[in-house]
């Protein structure tokens, strides 16, 4: 009996490891390595949060456990003090921190979420405003079938790069105030602009190929966000890079909405009798149009679940 209680205990305890060894860490779950770098954990942390926010997958308790989970890893992550912890001690280390005081009690996902993209933010401090380069929108012709099984386009980009020169240049600017003595009790207020030396850069010419995905069911003017991959701006924040999805002709289907029209020719025999006809799908399944009664000129036939996938989201998809 004593053999079965300990060897039960041994299985139990086995268990306990195994769904420990099994929980990824916080570096897993944005999708990053443990060396990343504060940028990459923002941009891993803004593609997945979109991907699994609670208004993009109502109904669906495991996107919202994801949700909840990026958002965990991303305030832990995104704390120096808290991300310093957590490489030495764990989650363990991070409990014992904040029992002792430290960090307080964490934000609400939703604060995180907004707190990163804006929104709800009439009780914050209102941020210095930033200078930011122009948007580059690119109108983007998608394949009828990568919008139904979705897919991926190489674009070959080229933009300005901001690059050391040499030299200095003047950079943060900004007006002081001052007064200055005209004569006895009488002081006249002035403003005088007061510059940095900052290292002096210039603009180079440079390409590369992005990645664009298409998710299935995408629509005509729904956006695909690349942000800071526009056009750069000294001293500020670069833009975004949009592509803008439009449906490319196709030489056997016409879209409208998420239906798919087809158009097929039959002979005069065939409209009188019936027909065996079959039309190759997007993914290459056939689909049967035949019939065995008569069809009149420009009648129309819908088959149910046959047309483009619905994709319920916003009309901008965001990258990185």
């Amino acid at each position: 009996m004593a053999h079965c209680r300990s060897k039960l205990f041994f299985l139990f305890y086995l268990s306990i490891l195994l769904i420990a060894n099994a929980a990824k860490s916080y570096y897993d779950i944005l999708q990053v390595p443990k060396g990343a770098s504060e940028e990459q954990i923002k941009r891993s942390y803004r593609k997945l949060a979109l991907k699994y926010h609670p208004d993009k997958n109502q109904g669906n308790e495991d996107a919202n456990k994801k949700f909840a989970e990026i958002s965990n890893a991303y305030e832990v992550l995104s704390d120096s003090e808290k991300r310093s912890i957590y490489d030495r001690y764990g989650e363990e280390g991070l409990k014992q921190h904040a029992a002792g005081g430290g960090g307080g009690g964490g934000m609400d996902i939703q604060d995180i979420f907004k707190s990163f993209f804006g929104g709800g933010g009439g009780d914050q401090e209102e941020e210095e405003r930033v200078a930011k380069g122009d948007d580059v929108i690119v109108d983007l012709d998608a394949s009828l079938e990568d919008l139904y099984m979705g897919g991926t386009l190489k674009v070959w980009r080229e933009k300005n790069i901001l690059k050391p020169a040499p030299g200095k240049r003047r950079c943060n600017c900004r007006n002081e105030v001052y007064h200055r003595q005209i004569g006895p009790g009488m002081f006249q207020q002035m403003t005088e602009q007061v510059c940095e030396q900052c290292p002096n850069v210039k603009y180079e010419r440079e390409g590369n190929f992005i990645t664009v995905d298409i998710e299935k069911g995408m629509q005509d003017g729904q956006e695909v966000v690349f942000y800071e991959e526009g056009e750069p701006i000294i001293d500020g924040e670069a833009g975004d890079l949009k592509f803008r999805i439009r449906t490319a002709p196709h030489d056997r289907f016409r879209r409208e909405g998420n239906n798919l029209h087809a158009t097929a020719t039959i002979t005069l025999a065939q409209a009188l009798v019936g027909f065996e006809k079959t039309i190759t799908h997007l993914d290459d399944h056939l689909v049967n149009i035949g019939t065995k009664g008569i069809t009149k000129p420009k009648e129309v036939r819908k088959f149910k679940v046959k047309g483009c996938h619905c994709i319920l989201a916003t009309r901008r998809v965001i990258c990185m």
